[in-house]
């Protein structure tokens, strides 16, 4: 199976001292029948506009070849610090989606989460618009924002990390990736993939 995750810094894993962040983080927990070729893509502080203009470029041609496939979105906080609005990044990720759909390559839609530094309420708003994205294309939607926006042990971490993105945004720390894996493991990943789970 040929995976590949398009997304920011949140993709990337930055401020993770473990180095796995939460795509790694997933995949460790997760027993394939035949191991994955895991591809993330990240690009600091990419919005959705700036990725729905470079995923076909980079993660279509990695998964061109026949066989199980996928498309990860990770989708973070760039839009927000940007000032675009829920209704032009709905159609930024409705074009990404619609797009791998229409060249036979499955999606799975990783929500932002709550960031220090990212106005919350324009956060939650960006939510709520992947979600009707994924709620109306059938697609795996995870929501990031709802379960952690009141989690102490996520605002713990906040406060006690020290990566940033260029925009001054706080990114998590270990505890933060942890709970952020947790979150997709229990949101269809294993059915989206079709791995068991690896204690």
């Amino acid at each position: 199976m040929r995976l590949a995750v398009i997304g920011d810094e949140l993709v990337a894993g930055t401020g993770d001292s473990r180095g796995l962040g939460w795509v790694g983080r997933v995949l460790a927990r997760s027993e394939f029948t035949d191991p994955p070729t895991l591809m993330p893509l990240p690009w600091p502080g990419e919005t959705t506009r700036e990725l729905s203009a470079r995923w076909e470029g980079e993660a279509a041609a990695r998964l061109a070849q026949g066989g199980p496939r996928g498309l990860i979105v990770g989708i973070g906080a760039a839009d927000v610090t940007a000032g675009t609005s829920s209704a032009r990044s709905r159609l930024n990720l409705a074009n990404i989606t619609d797009r791998a759909t229409t060249l036979g390559i499955p999606c799975f839609v990783v929500g932002p989460p709550p960031l220090a530094g990212a106005d919350s309420q324009a956060t939650k708003e960006l939510s709520r618009s992947c979600a009707e994205v994924c709620l109306r294309r059938g697609l795996p939607f995870v929501d990031l924002y709802a379960p952690l926006v009141t989690h102490d042990q996520w605002f713990e971490d906040m406060a006690a990390s020290r990566a940033r993105t260029e925009s001054g945004v706080t990114l998590p720390g270990q505890s933060g990736y942890a709970l952020m894996a947790w979150l997709v493991l229990h949101s269809g990943w294993y059915e989206w993939t079709g791995a068991a789970p690896r204690e």
